[in-house]
């Protein structure tokens, strides 16, 4: 018997006409659109599937995206398909208290639509920045931040890929700093805000205000936290580790590992793009990942593990 993790991409996977085939194609994809609709006072049909600039930007994107992997982890449940763990990369973590029974689909979505605007608009544009560091092990990177104010690292991805995060000088200096270390690469990112940095410290605390009025229920299956890359399975400490989230660095690699370390052999990731199954490649190459993008891909997965 498979050991299943349904993981969830987050922001930046974003993709035009992401879900569309599960609305048009199945009741229980369209309620979840309609809901979203209907919580946020604007279309997420038209915001997800037309030409638009909201999709880009961050208040915006961050509901879609839930709402869009909400769709198709519903409609992949129908099949009988069910994990036994649950893990989300940044945004996606709300996907995964959801799929883990700990979030209402309707709190997920509320949520992050709250989450979204407090992170753009806590720091204005250009005063913070993101950056990509290839091919450079962490310890390195580690050591190299040490030495300079105001930058962290937001992402560990994988080997050979860490973003950095935090004030815009900062983070051009760490980049200088991080190629004289032996960095193959830097690239600066096409972002709106320093995520994942202290400068966000400011729109956790929003967001905890907002989480006060969120019910959370223990977790019926486990899933892992960004900040810890640890199971979270009781109740009182899903909101401290979502406030702290916001301005934490995402243990991705680590949460990866740590569920491969639990036996953990077939990982679905679910929403647009294969971000989180690039990064698995290089975490671990021989293990079993299947995307749900389409909704074709649901027959192609239940195939792959009936």
């Amino acid at each position: 018997m498979s050991k299943i993790a349904f993981i969830y991409p987050g922001q930046g996977a974003q993709i035009c006409g992401m879900g569309k085939d599960f609305y048009e194609q199945t009741d229980m994809g369209k309620q979840v659109f309609d809901l979203a609709s209907s919580l946020l006072g604007f279309s997420v049909p038209e915001l997800c599937f037309t030409e638009n600039d909201r999709l880009d930007i961050t208040e915006y994107t961050q509901a879609a995206m839930v709402t869009t992997s909400i769709a198709m982890t519903k409609v992949l449940e129908e099949t009988g398909i069910k994990p036994n763990v649950t893990a989300g990369l940044s945004l996606g973590e709300y996907c995964a208290l959801y799929a883990a029974g700990v979030m209402s689909e309707a709190d997920a979505i509320t949520t992050v639509r709250q989450r979204g605007i407090y992170m753009q608009e806590e720091i204005p544009v250009g005063q913070g920045a993101m950056a990509a560091i290839l091919a450079l092990d962490a310890a390195a990177i580690e050591k190299t931040l040490e030495e300079i104010d105001g930058v962290q690292i937001a992402n560990y991805n994988c080997p050979g890929q860490i973003v950095i995060s935090g004030k815009t000088a900062a983070v051009e200096l760490a980049c200088e700093r991080l190629k004289e270390a032996g960095a193959k690469r830097t690239i600066m990112l096409n972002v709106s805000g320093p995520f994942h940095s202290s400068m966000l410290t400011g729109a956790g605390e929003k967001l905890g205000k907002v989480l006060e009025t969120i019910q959370v229920h223990t977790p019926a299956i486990p899933y892992v936290a960004n900040v810890t890359a640890q199971y979270v399975t009781e109740a009182d400490q899903v909101k401290p580790l979502l406030i702290k989230q916001v301005s934490s660095s995402v243990r991705w690699q680590q949460s990866m590992e740590m569920l491969l370390e639990d036996g953990v052999d077939t990982f679905i990731e679910i929403g647009p793009g294969k971000t989180l199954a690039g990064f698995m490649k290089k975490i671990n190459r021989t293990v079993k990942v299947l995307n749900i993008e389409k909704y074709e891909d649901i027959e192609k997965v239940r195939q792959a593990i009936c």
